[in-house]
């Protein structure tokens, strides 16, 4: 059984585990260990599942990301919480460590994004600029230290790069995401975290709430910076 997976939830319908920032939650051409060979090589060995084990991909995190990932068990599954993704009835509720202090104890961002496809790359731009989309989130300061803030996000949509540009843009890089701004690098990693994600059961048609707790590095991150 893989040591580096941590199970959040599971039942016969889904899967959510804990995935370690780096990591791949699929693989692509770099060839290197992704998260979904890792829970299929889990539920293989656990269940002594001859062949090959179905996983279904619902959604992804960034790489440098680090948190809550959820997949389905069966074909049904995944194209019920698919449709809750697509809909946007999934609630999330990020971590984020930004350079700074945020001086709001709460407050809301609204941006318009557009993506460059060849560079992998998100930017601010004017509203209602061909191809690009509104983007919002919410936020609420959680801590502060010296030169950091600790902050819990939650998006209201669900863009690509989104938390990372829209804090960026206000002034709060991630700490860690020198592709958006920040001065300092993190070594592959960003401090950026999916801290809950609730969700309606594929069948059984109640909400759960998985958590993945906040990376244990962060109190005395926050408290040095």
């Amino acid at each position: 059984m893989p040591s580096q997976l941590t199970i959040l939830y599971e039942d016969n319908h889904c899967l959510a585990v804990h995935k370690p920032a780096r990591m791949l939650v699929a693989g692509d051409r770099t060839g290197d260990e992704s998260l979904l060979e890792l829970a299929k090589a889990y539920l293989k060995t656990k269940y002594q599942k001859p062949g090959d084990v179905y996983l279904g991909l619902v959604h992804r995190l960034d790489r440098p990301v680090s948190g809550v990932v959820l997949f389905a068990r069966t074909g049904k599954a995944a194209a019920r919480l698919s449709e809750q993704f697509r809909l946007g009835t999934i609630r999330k509720s990020y971590q984020a460590l930004v350079e700074g202090k945020v001086a709001a104890e709460t407050g809301e961002l609204c941006d318009w994004l557009i993506k460059n496809e060849d560079t992998n790359v998100v930017r601010v731009t004017a509203p209602q600029t061909a191809a690009a989309k509104q983007s919002t989130l919410r936020y609420r300061r959680l801590a502060s230290g010296r030169d950091l803030t600790l902050l819990e996000v939650t998006p209201l949509t669900g863009r690509s790069h989104q938390i990372r540009v829209q804090l960026a843009n206000a002034g709060h890089p991630i700490h860690g995401d020198t592709k958006y701004g920040a001065k300092q690098a993190g070594g592959g990693t960003i401090a950026l975290h999916a801290a809950e994600l609730t969700f309606d059961h594929p069948v059984r048609h109640e909400p759960v709430t998985v958590i993945s707790p906040t990376p244990p590095a962060w109190p005395a991150l926050l408290r040095s910076q």
